[in-house]
């Protein structure tokens, strides 16, 4: 009598057992409401391509609490510790998601606004599982935001206990590939005990009852490694077939279902022992390897995104005196002061000041903010006019400002890639492989049916294109960190591409060659009175630049008076209004050509000029201090061969000593304003050259957003500029050429690693196609080239 059994039905969205056919739309069946919904979502707004790119990927909505469990994001001082930035027009939020688990995860989240509008923007973090969602706050709250992930199965953590520590990282621990890899290593030793008789040819001594046993536990043992630990090698090569792309786990997947298939008919049809234990050894070392790279790439992202830091320091105002202290010192109810064209590091409130907030750092759009006394001001924005100060509300987060470091909006013309390359090359090497292991196998079944198996498997474990793709990343992640140890910090692994091609380096000097806070100071002209110091001095309180912090630190008065205007002309000077006196402060065109005359142009050393109510009282003769190895760093780029050019927005009162250094027929070009730095920057891309520019980030954002790679000079302040692609520390100035040196040298470790990759492969394949290679010897060499190419690079 034949029992009819009844169906299991499959949820369409996360393929979990349906308990009735009830609840079903467009003739798909769900396990509950919360699916349906998620997939009316999705259907409605033409996102169902969601399915296709992996198996039931998305996550059951099975007794998901109600949307009241959200009530708690209305309160505004909750919503105030959770996200990130806000102003009148959008709101940032970084949110930990630990459903994300694949590739259509990271499609859906960054298509978020398809279902809602309101969401301008979202950016998914794979390996951190985070979430980065820019939305309209006029149009769409928190919660809202909060309650759309909820339906659509991706619950952010929210976790109010740990606001605080919610810069630190959280460590993810892949529980599922740690149990994937146990029962292939339980399955595997116990498949090699018992197939001892067959290594040692004692199978014909053993009574054929006991030998089928043998064969059928090892059949057995292998339907969890088949099933179960091989899953991720599967899903991942359908995945790009469906994608019409052959990725790096089509031949190993190819690999182990022949060998799976192949052995299970030797055995149960008594023609052979089969090669379980080449399986169990093949699924166990591969999923290990896989789990080094994904260690390692975890160890560069954490050493990327916390514990490298932005090389600035801030000015913290204790018991009413300034004292500049590291970053990475800033705590909660610090009180700090921020100058014009400042960085604001954390965020904080305003409570002394005018501020007037330049948030382009993190919006992209340069329109100051003015915000009142009692306000919250968001880290990553610059301070426009006149000092301010805050007190620290949140402790800093370097990934925070990294995040705003890689804004798209500062983002450079992208060069094509190493990697690029190499996804290519790996494409190709796929579909090769694949034709070479059917070539070898039809070659040998003529003659031996054994050796056009171990052909077949043996091309197929042996090959190793993830070898080739993890040239790049590791290559160039490691440089990345070397670098970092080394306080030149990169903004991402693009830029050591870039800095590969350059071919001429162009310096600012004020600032850049030169140290301002070494510079010998001489004021000549009409004495001061103290009133006019006073007012001096106040009035340059308030500039960020270098060198007015020097005549700041050189005036011998001591108070501050409150000012009442305040405009600084990049590379130009300052003006002002303190009591009675209008000042102006900078170069001899800006300050006017009353009172008096400048005399002996042809001294060296640049000139500050000092107007006090429309007539120049004096000026500061500067004698620049160049930093020290400058003229080692000059002869060291020559060597590599670079051209060399230098910019000043001073005069050329020191054009003997630079052509003395770089040489007469040096571009040397002084009183550049910052537009004719970017002009000319335009010039020599536009003669096809790859230009380095080096600057200190306050009159030369423009140059070096428009180079191919800029460099801010960090000089124990707060001012570097969001448009540079990397960040120097000015006590390694000396080894710039050494910077570039290791940058170009990633160049050839890559192509040499590729070269090993592939030596390593025609050497494995050559015994491959003879079938003379045995599978679970290819299973151990293939991981194991991984790892020789990430111990090379």
């Amino acid at each position: 009598m034949l029992v009819k059994t009844k169906e299991v039905l499959k949820c369409y969205h996360c393929g979990e057992d349906c308990q009735d056919d009830l609840i079903s739309l467009d003739e798909k069946h769900f396990c509950c409401d919360g699916c349906k919904l998620v997939y009316e979502i999705l259907s409605e707004n033409n996102l169902c391509s969601f399915y296709t790119l992996n198996n039931n990927p998305g996550i059951s909505q099975r007794g998901q609490i109600g949307n009241d469990k959200y009530a708690f994001l209305d309160d505004e001082r909750t919503v105030s510790k959770l996200i990130d930035f806000k102003d009148e027009h959008v709101t940032k939020v970084t949110f930990y998601v630990p459903q994300i688990h694949c590739s259509s995860c990271i499609w859906l989240l960054e298509n978020l606004y398809k279902l809602d509008s309101s969401i301008i923007r979202s950016q998914v973090n794979f390996l951190k599982k985070e979430v980065y969602i820019t939305y309209s706050n006029p149009k769409i709250s928190l919660r809202k935001v909060v309650e759309l992930l909820h339906k659509i199965g991706y619950e952010p953590e929210i976790n109010l206990n740990d606001i605080s520590h919610s810069t630190k990282p959280k460590k993810l621990v892949d529980r599922a590939m740690l149990y994937r890899i146990g029962v292939a290593g339980f399955c595997f030793g116990n498949i090699m005990m018992f197939s001892f008789p067959e290594y040692f040819s004692l199978g014909k001594y053993i009574e054929t009852g006991y030998h089928n046993i043998f064969g059928y536990i090892n059949l057995g043992l292998s339907l969890p490694i088949f099933f179960y630990s091989s899953s991720p090698f599967f899903k991942n090569a359908i995945s790009g077939i469906k994608q019409q792309a052959i990725n790096i786990d089509v031949p190993i997947a190819l690999g182990i279902l022949v060998m799976f298939l192949r052995s299970a008919y030797e055995i149960l049809s008594g023609t052979g022992a089969g090669y379980m234990d080449s399986l169990g050894g093949l699924v166990f070392f591969m999923l290990n390897g896989r789990l080094f790279q994904a260690k390692t790439y975890d160890r560069l992202s954490f050493d990327r995104d916390y514990r490298s830091y932005f090389p600035v320091a801030v000015s913290k105002i204790i018991n009413g005196i300034t004292a500049t202290i590291p970053l990475s010192e800033l705590k909660t109810g610090d009180r700090i002061l921020i100058r014009n064209n400042e960085l604001i590091p954390a965020d904080s409130v305003l409570m002394k000041g005018n501020a007037s907030i330049d948030y382009s750092f993190v919006t992209g759009e340069s329109e100051p903010v003015v915000k009142k006394s009692g306000s919250t001001i968001y880290a990553g924005g610059k301070q426009s006019g006149t000092a301010i100060e805050l007190e620290v509300i949140k402790n800093v987060s370097q990934s925070y400002l990294t995040q705003l470091w890689n804004n798209e909006a500062f983002k450079n013309k992208m060069n094509e890639s190493f990697q690029t390359l190499i996804n290519k090359i790996s494409k190709w090497f796929t579909i090769v492989i694949i034709g070479i292991a059917l070539g070898a196998a039809l070659f040998w079944m003529k003659t031996d049916l054994h050796k056009a198996m171990n052909a077949f498997t043996g091309v197929l474990m042996i090959a190793c294109p993830c070898a080739l793709a993890l040239s790049s990343p590791f290559t160039l992640g490691n440089v990345l960190r070397i670098l970092g140890r080394s306080k030149f910090y990169l903004k991402n692994v693009t830029v050591i591409e870039k800095l590969a091609k350059i071919n001429i380096a162009v310096f600012d000097k004020t600032g850049t060659i030169t140290q301002p806070n070494n510079s010998r100071l001489e004021y000549i002209g009409e004495n001061l009175s103290i009133d006019e110091m006073q007012a001096v001095r106040s009035l340059i309180h308030h500039s960020s630049h270098p060198l007015s912090k020097r005549i700041y630190d050189d005036l011998p008065v001591s108070t501050i008076l409150s000012i009442r205007s305040f405009k600084e002309q990049a590379g130009k000077g300052i003006e002002g209004s303190v009591d009675a006196y209008k000042i102006v402060i900078g170069s001899f065109l800006m300050t006017g050509n009353k009172g008096l005359i400048a005399q002996g142009e042809n001294q060296t050393g640049s000139r500050i000029y000092i107007s006090i109510n429309g007539n120049i009282q004096g000026y500061y003769s500067v004698r620049n201090e160049y930093r020290k190895g400058f003229e080692e760093v000059i002869k060291a780029l020559k060597k590599q061969h670079f051209q060399i050019a230098i910019l000043s927005g001073d005069n050329d009162s020191e054009r003997d000593y630079l052509n003395e250094i770089i040489g007469k027929n040096a571009a040397i070009h002084f009183n550049q304003s910052p537009m004719d730095k970017l002009k000319f920057i335009k010039t020599l891309q536009n003669q096809n050259n790859k230009v380095l520019m080096i600057g200190d980030g306050l009159n030369d954002a423009g140059a070096l957003m428009q180079s191919d790679v800029g460099i801010c000079i960090s000089d124990n302040i707060n001012n570097f500029s969001p448009a540079c692609d990397a960040i120097m520390e000015a006590t390694e100035f000396k080894k710039l050429p050494k910077f570039i040196r290791i940058a170009k040298s990633a160049k050839h470790i890559i192509y040499t690693s590729l070269c090993i990759s592939i030596l390593y492969n025609l050497i494995g394949l050559s015994f491959a196609v003879q079938g003379i290679l045995s599978p679970v010897v290819a299973a151990i060499l293939m991981p194991i080239s991984s790892v020789t190419i990430i111990a090379f690079t």
